[in-house]
């Protein structure tokens, strides 16, 4: 767990929300392969983002640290971007990954499921970017922002979580107007990289029609690759120096589908 210390570096630093596991932790390899330190966000998966801190800070001491909060809780944005400042003293680059996925039935979606999408997908991020801002300025940073294919093509059953992403990317175009020229602001909709939770055991009923049918709808038939989104996103945040307000589509062609 974090502490606040002295820490003082020359290296950049990079916070990942819901780095703990999955894509953000292919994420989190990535910046700390190239020498970013890293603050690994979690809400949940404490274990998983001590251990992978652990890993970190076992090939590079003192390179990584975890910090844990809720996004959807009021004033989270201003709390986490203090801890994040008060570890190593600098924001580099934001990645907002962290989100929750899962159906919710029209007709009965209850506020308590609305205010944890929208929390955990949009309203979070927003006011950790705001909080952390005039720090990304003074860098000269960037913010990523993990979105979803299905902000422009809703599936069926997710409705509250369709429109938490597409605020994601419309939060995407106008951060990229408020934080210019200094801090770049991207984002990227990735299509099926892993089989969200509720398709984990193949055995499970349904579960391999479901998978298959998904395939089905990806012209290139096959998973993307958690380590491709983390290109991807190491490209947007260091490289793309002329880029701003973009969603870039790694979905295997599957928003091109007709169905």
């Amino acid at each position: 767990m974090a502490a606040e210390n002295t820490f003082s570096s020359e290296a950049p630093v990079a916070l990942i929300t819901g780095s703990a596991r999955r894509i953000g932790a292919a994420i989190a390899h990535k910046f700390h392969e190239h020498g970013y330190l890293v603050l690994l966000h979690c809400r949940n998966s404490i274990d998983e983002a001590v251990a992978l801190a652990a890993e970190f800070n076992a090939r590079r001491e003192s390179s990584a640290a975890v910090l844990i909060a809720d996004l959807t809780s009021a004033e989270v944005g201003e709390s986490l971007a203090r801890k994040a400042l008060a570890h190593f003293q600098r924001v580099d680059v934001l990645i907002n990954n962290a989100s929750s996925y899962y159906s919710t039935a029209f007709g009965k979606v209850s506020a308590a499921e609305w205010d944890d999408l929208l929390g955990s997908n949009l309203r979070g991020h927003f006011f950790l970017s705001q909080a952390l801002g005039e720090e990304l300025r003074s860098r000269g940073g960037a913010i990523v922002n993990i979105g979803d294919i299905h902000a422009d093509r809703p599936r069926h059953g997710f409705s509250a979580y369709a429109i938490a992403k597409a605020g994601l990317t419309a939060m995407t175009r106008s951060l990229a107007v408020e934080l210019a020229p200094s801090v770049r602001v991207n984002a990227i909709a990735p299509g099926s990289i892993l089989w969200p939770d509720f398709l984990a055991d193949e055995s499970a009923p349904g579960v391999a029609e479901a998978r298959q049918n998904i395939l089905q709808s990806i012209p290139i038939r096959k998973l993307g690759d958690p380590d491709q989104v983390a290109d991807l996103c190491w490209f947007l945040a260091v490289e793309a120096n002329y880029m701003t307000g973009q969603t870039i589509r790694m979905d295997g062609g599957r928003s091109l589908h007709p169905g």
